[in-house]
């Protein structure tokens, strides 16, 4: 885009609703938070067992940086490598089960460095429409032929694998869908991987720490195993610190570790943050409470919006959207919200596919039945 247009281009998203604007926390992330100098209750972070504030967490951490300083210094294979993430990487890959795993800064960076290690030209991946960008770029940057299927239709993704001349093929899938809750057909993914030889990245962000016994994540949860399945989740979330993991074979992480430009060629997380992670892990399995009192306020929440006239889709994870339909709308109702101190995001094109503006409520482990009440009536008032 030229210097010029950047005033005009702004303009147009400005007039159609489409300028995004970052609000400022002066506080810990939380169920509670202060944004802009205004106190709210926040339905808007990924934050799901309320970790991120945690004080286990934030003593972990005051213990890491004392034993291993603020910075990585070097990327893992030149000298970046601490004891820490060496002893991270070994528990998560036994939290999920697999054999060995591997970590990254983020889960943009650990979804392009897996597809670009695997595929290239010649190639084909195979990727569900509502799939994360993080994936769709990967696939894009990976120079493979890419092709998409509707969401979730197993029908669709079954035609176009018999039909691929590539020998090597890839399918990839978000575990649990960021902007609709909803979660992936884990047992038809890895039926038909086996069946036509392909590999399964599942991206499972949304689903670790949540879902599977003690939180184990999507897999365990569904009670699969193939290796050809690369699960993929993030440690911001559920997790509540920072960093991203991908867990598999130990020749498929070997050779991650090998070709993976996103993990070879990047300063390594700071071995602080690694640490504190292993205290997280202990909290996911330890508390069940936290994703028991999570059920809880979702099945409030649903039973709370029942009637209203804008739809809530059909979501059981911590992922709620309420589809307002008008990116205008979506933006009077999350202010509406807002003027009630009640923080929710409007989430609009092209996150998600025009004339299906929603509000994505987040639910946490951290709010209490007041919370979720006093967003429901404040809804409910905003609908009449």
């Amino acid at each position: 885009m030229h210097r010029q247009d950047l005033h005009n281009a702004l303009k147009m998203l400005e007039e159609q609703g489409l300028r995004r604007r970052r609000r400022t926390l002066e506080s810990p992330q939380g169920a509670h938070v202060l944004v802009d100098g205004k106190p709210y209750i926040a339905f808007a972070s990924n934050d799901y067992l309320g970790l991120a504030g945690h004080q286990e967490l934030i003593e972990a951490t005051q213990k890491a940086v004392l034993e291993w300083g603020v910075g990585g210094g070097a990327s893992h294979l030149v000298s970046g490598h601490f004891g820490a993430h060496e002893r991270l990487e070994a528990a998560l890959a036994g939290f999920v089960g697999q054999e060995d795993a591997l970590l990254f800064s983020n889960g943009y960076m650990a979804n392009l460095g897996v597809v670009t290690a695997l595929v290239g030209r010649g190639d084909a991946i195979f990727a569900d429409k509502l799939n994360h960008a993080s994936l769709n770029d990967a696939c894009v940057l990976s120079r493979a032929e890419f092709r998409r299927f509707p969401h979730n239709d197993m029908d669709a993704l079954a035609r176009q694998l018999e039909t691929t001349p590539a020998k090597t093929k890839l399918i990839v899938a978000d575990a649990v869908y960021s902007m609709d809750g909803d979660v992936a057909p884990i047992h038809e993914l890895v039926a038909l991987a086996d069946r036509y030889d392909a590999w399964l990245l599942l991206d499972d962000a949304h689903g670790f720490g949540v879902l599977g016994p003690h939180g184990r994540g999507t897999l365990l949860a569904f009670e699969v195993s193939s290796p050809r399945v690369i699960y993929m989740a993030t440690l911001g979330k559920a997790a509540g610190v920072s960093g991203a993991f991908v867990a598999g074979s130990a020749e498929l992480i070997e050779w991650l570790v090998q070709r993976a430009r996103t993990y070879i060629y990047t300063t390594s997380q700071p071995p602080m943050l690694a640490a504190t992670l292993l205290k997280s892990l202990e909290l996911i399995e330890r508390d069940d409470w936290r994703r028991e009192r999570l059920q809880a306020s979702i099945s409030q929440l649903k039973a709370g919006l029942a009637g209203l006239k804008w739809r809530l889709l059909p979501s059981e994870t911590a992922i709620q959207p309420l589809i307002i339909g008008d990116n205008g709308d979506a933006l009077r109702v999350t202010e509406g919200l807002r003027d009630l101190g009640l923080w929710v995001p409007a989430i609009r094109p092209p996150t998600v596919a025009p004339g299906t503006a929603r509000l994505r409520i987040s639910v946490s482990a951290a709010h209490v039945p007041d919370d979720i009440d006093k967003l429901c009536v404040a809804l409910q008032q905003l609908a009449r």
